[in-house]
């Protein structure tokens, strides 16, 4: 797992003109580097365009002061004076070659000990081709170590994964091969676990016996943008469930690890994949219901319905809302439902887990007008941090009434704003070679085969309705319809909106 504290290697950034590397990599190796968390480094911005080191060093200073710290300190220089560009054709041995050059030159001139990242934010297309590439004009053949880090989507479906996994291990080993899912840098997803696994007053709970549904959001407010074609190619079923929400689902539904270490983490995340109830092509629709959103008013402004966005077919087939019911088929979670709901241009941007407890088993405040509330214990992700306890107690007065209480703990003030983005802690993993927030093969795998069969469907289904709910709303009727039909209802996003649930 880590290794040394403080890091030392030559990264290279594949896509270094891109919107990723602005808005999100190069802001975090500045604030590594400002936190002093960055010892020995140099960066190779690695892309088609013709930039000067200058140039490019320019781009990364804007780039910092644009996305990143608003104080941005005097010692930007001295980090972009670490910067250096090579105008690259992926395609292309002799483009390679000079780039070990440069690589060799930089490692003898930082003393950086042959450690290589390579890191790829660019089009998932030239992955595997960059893989094999690395391996054959030998710049993979270091003294130190070797790390690819790739960014989602990793493959199309599990065949196109497949395909893209061995092209990927010719070059590299599984235990050098770093994927990337933002969502396990998050603060409060990396949270579940400590939640789970150092309080005894939940661990014992966290089964059956104890709690009804978890229930698993991600709503965003924002519509495809300028993503149009990538979208229509992908859908929300492969952008997010795919990946963020079934890790999630992971986390939460895992076992006690023997240790805290990668392998056994992931180990038992595995364990929750294989576990996964598959969902035959007649039972999609028993379990799962996609969504597209027509016009509406956001922002007191008029906004486009789906396929009135750039980049898209006029008679999109394409979910941007997905809502499913996942059934967990071992001793733990026999019975429980696990909801899960992601979409875009819904009423706000909220990223929350609730777990709903079991009602006890004797109402004794029970009232014909009023019921008790049930117990919830609600992770907020994104774009509040925290974690909230509903419990029910007595009011002040002279009557015995439940009333409900709650019990916030919120990651803000003083420690919240030195918060690390998810980028900046999986920069600093992916160096430090701690692979435990990074996602393993068989898991890519497993998702992968679980989510094909509904995408299947779905793709030879032409549905109806879309589009189907307004921009602004919380998704399709029928998502609320999944969850009656087992007594239960999605809880709001918006604490404003549980209180006068």
């Amino acid at each position: 797992m880590a290794h040394t504290e403080k890091p030392t290697a030559l990264i290279m950034i594949f896509g270094a003109t891109g919107d990723l590397a602005n808005r999100k990599l190069f802001p975090s190796l500045y604030n590594l580097f400002k936190k002093g968390k960055l010892d020995k480094f140099a960066v190779v911005g690695v892309a088609r365009r013709a930039l000067s080191n200058e140039e490019f060093q320019l781009k990364v200073k804007e780039s910092v002061k644009e996305n990143g710290d608003t104080e941005t300190n005097a010692d930007i220089d001295e980090f972009v004076s670490k910067f250096y560009y090579h105008s690259h054709d992926v395609t292309d041995s002799s483009s390679y070659l000079a780039l070990g050059k440069l690589s060799e030159e930089l490692d003898s001139h930082y003393g950086l000990n042959g450690n290589r990242i390579f890191y790829l934010a660019m089009a998932p297309e030239f992955f595997g081709t960059i893989a094999e590439h690395l391996k054959k004009d030998k710049l993979t053949d270091v003294s130190g170590f070797k790390r690819l880090v790739i960014e989602k989507p990793f493959g199309h479906d599990l065949e196109s994964a497949k395909v893209l996994n061995k092209q990927i291990r010719t070059a590299f080993t599984e235990d050098e091969i770093y994927r990337i899912d933002h969502y396990l840098g998050k603060e409060m997803v990396q949270n579940i676990e400590v939640i789970r696994f150092a309080n005894a007053m939940f661990e014992p709970l966290w089964n059956n016996r104890y709690i009804s549904n978890i229930q698993v959001t991600s709503s965003e407010t924002l519509g495809v943008e300028e993503r149009g074609r990538y979208y229509e190619k992908s859908g929300a079923l492969r952008d997010m469930v795919q990946n963020h929400m079934l890790q999630m689902v992971s986390l939460l539904a895992m076992e006690p690890p023997i240790k805290l270490t990668t392998d056994e983490i992931r180990s038992e995340k595995v364990r929750v994949f294989r576990a996964l109830r598959p969902i035959k092509d007649g039972e999609v629709n028993e379990y799962f219901v996609r969504g597209q959103y027509d016009k509406g008013i956001m922002n007191e402004k008029d906004v486009p319905a789906y396929r009135n966005e750039e980049m898209v077919d006029p008679e999109s087939n394409t979910e941007t809302y997905v809502a499913g019911k996942l059934m967990i088929d071992n001793f733990r979670w026999a019975g429980v439902p696990f909801y899960i709901r992601t979409g875009k241009r819904m009423k706000a941007k909220s990223t929350k887990i609730v777990i709903q407890f079991k009602d006890i088993p004797m109402d004794l405040y029970y009232q014909p007008e009023k019921t008790v509330n049930p117990n919830l214990l609600v992770i907020h992700i994104q774009p509040e941090e925290g974690i909230t306890l509903h419990l029910n107690a007595k009011k002040s007065g002279q009557g015995t009434d439940a009333t409900p209480v709650k019990l916030n703990y919120a990651n803000k003030g003083i420690d919240g704003l030195n918060t690390p983005e998810a980028y900046e802690k999986l920069l600093f993993d992916s160096l430090r070679g701690d692979a435990t927030n990074f996602t393993h093969w068989d898991e890519v795998a497993l998702s992968w085969s679980f989510v094909d069969n509904i995408s299947e469907v779905w793709e030879n289904t032409k549905e109806a309705s879309f589009p189907n709910y307004a921009s602004g709303s919380m998704g399709p009727d029928a998502a609320d319809k999944l969850l009656e039909k087992d007594g239960f209802f999605w809880w709001p996003i918006t604490e404003i909106d549980v209180e006068n649930c």
